[in-house]
């Protein structure tokens, strides 16, 4: 199958690199890197702030960029894109600069277990300090969202005030089907705002925030081959108003007295201080690089990918994989576990032949808890992978378990 391989530096500098872990961070292709780099060369100056053309040009790209990041998940405005530090900033502005406003007492906000802390601790924050309540929606047998579970729980619909979802499973690889899960909820009356945590599927799938119907959605850059440094929280326009910046001070104003300020309009009003500059153009540049593939070719591969290691998994003994073991609605992300060794001492053995895989809880203890379980091995795949990438993860596990003797 054909790797996108060759637009990502790493590999050329790194021989033998068999990079499994893009579910925690994806690598950079080179537009990115030179996006980033131009930046420095050839623009750098504060954005918004100068009356020079250095600065007018900084503010292009930086403005351009939002605008493309716009066009990408299809919203109205680019105004709706608010640029945060990554997708855990981004959910605490909703917890904190909405829920946290509008939310009291005896209020539900309703998760799911397979959620990332990111998406699990701010509500329990907020359980802790306004007395929220938490409901879970549980997993099924094939490892997908029981998102009905909610239906039949003896629960107020009128007190349920905040739905926040993954898109997507940063362990099991599931793609939640959000589109109709907020159909569904909205037609049996439940009125309240959706949030999507979209950061594991937004370099996967298409991210259309007027399909899915949602209110909020948070995504990083770094998980779609841009930089670190840089997410967005996209906002629903009726709620800009509604919303609170999580941080006030310079860029945010619209005028300070000594006793008062007042705010400027979105998308300023939520991003005081300087901007991530450079960052934000290697975001652009990252859009652009996703566009230019499609993701009718992403899909098709993620697909082969995925097919591919189900297929090699069934042949190994002694591995218990977490996920559906069905190809349809998954990302190539595959938790394992080896039975009679630890997840960090197959990792370490795998690093030996340079295969980066993650060990651990990966930010995701409640799942784990419904797993029966305290930590796995994760490999996840991009488009810079390829079906050899598997044959040597599983060649590594073969290794792994004749050094801890297990047949």
């Amino acid at each position: 199958m054909k790797t996108n391989k060759k637009d990502f530096p790493i590999f050329k500098n790194q021989p033998g690199l068999v990079y499994l872990d893009s579910a925690a961070t994806t690598q950079k292709p080179k537009i990115v890197i030179d996006a980033v780099n131009d930046f420095y060369l050839r623009y750098n100056s504060n954005v918004h702030r100068g009356v020079y053309d250095l600065s007018f040009q900084a503010t292009e790209i930086y403005e351009g960029a939002r605008k493309r990041i716009a066009d990408f998940i299809n919203a109205s405005d680019s105004s709706e894109v608010l640029f945060t530090g990554n997708t855990t900033e981004a959910i605490n502005l909703v917890a904190y600069g909405y829920a946290r406003e509008n939310l009291k007492k005896g209020d539900i906000v309703v998760l799911s277990e397979m959620e990332h802390h990111s998406n699990i601790v701010p509500w329990i924050r907020l359980k802790d300090e306004i007395g929220i309540k938490l409901f879970y929606l549980p997993i099924d047998k094939d490892f997908r969202l029981d998102y009905k579970a909610l239906l039949r729980a003896n629960l107020n619909l009128k007190k349920i005030k905040i739905i926040s979802l993954a898109h997507a499973s940063n362990v099991l690889g599931t793609i939640n089907p959000l589109e109709e899960i907020i159909t569904t909820f909205k037609k049996k009356c439940v009125n309240a705002k959706f949030v999507v945590d979209a950061a594991q599927s937004v370099a996967h799938v298409k991210v259309d925030v007027q399909k899915l119907g949602c209110d909020f959605l948070a995504f990083s850059a770094h998980k779609m081959y841009g930089p670190s440094g840089v997410g967005v929280l996209w906002v629903k326009k009726d709620l800009l108003d509604v919303l609170t910046p999580l941080f006030s001070g310079g860029g945010m104003i619209e005028t300070v007295t000594k006793d008062k300020a007042t705010f400027a309009d979105a998308p300023e009003k939520f991003e005081a201080g300087t901007g991530r500059m450079e960052a934000v153009a290697g975001f652009g540049a990252a859009v652009d690089y996703i566009n230019s593939i499609g993701f009718k070719t992403i899909s098709k591969f993620d697909q082969e990918l995925t097919k591919y290691g189900l297929e090699m998994f069934k042949k190994i003994k002694g591995v218990e994989l977490y996920g559906s073991k069905n190809s349809k609605d998954r990302l190539p992300i595959f938790a394992f576990n080896i039975k009679g060794i630890h997840p960090h001492d197959v990792s370490e053995i795998l690093n030996r032949k340079q295969i980066c895989v993650r060990a651990g809880h990966h930010c995701a203890q409640v799942l784990l808890t419904t797993l029966r379980t305290s930590s796995t091995l994760r490999a996840s795949l991009s488009i810079y992978n390829s079906t050899e990438d598997i044959d040597q993860l599983i060649k590594g596990i073969e290794e792994a378990k004749k050094v801890f003797k297990i047949q």
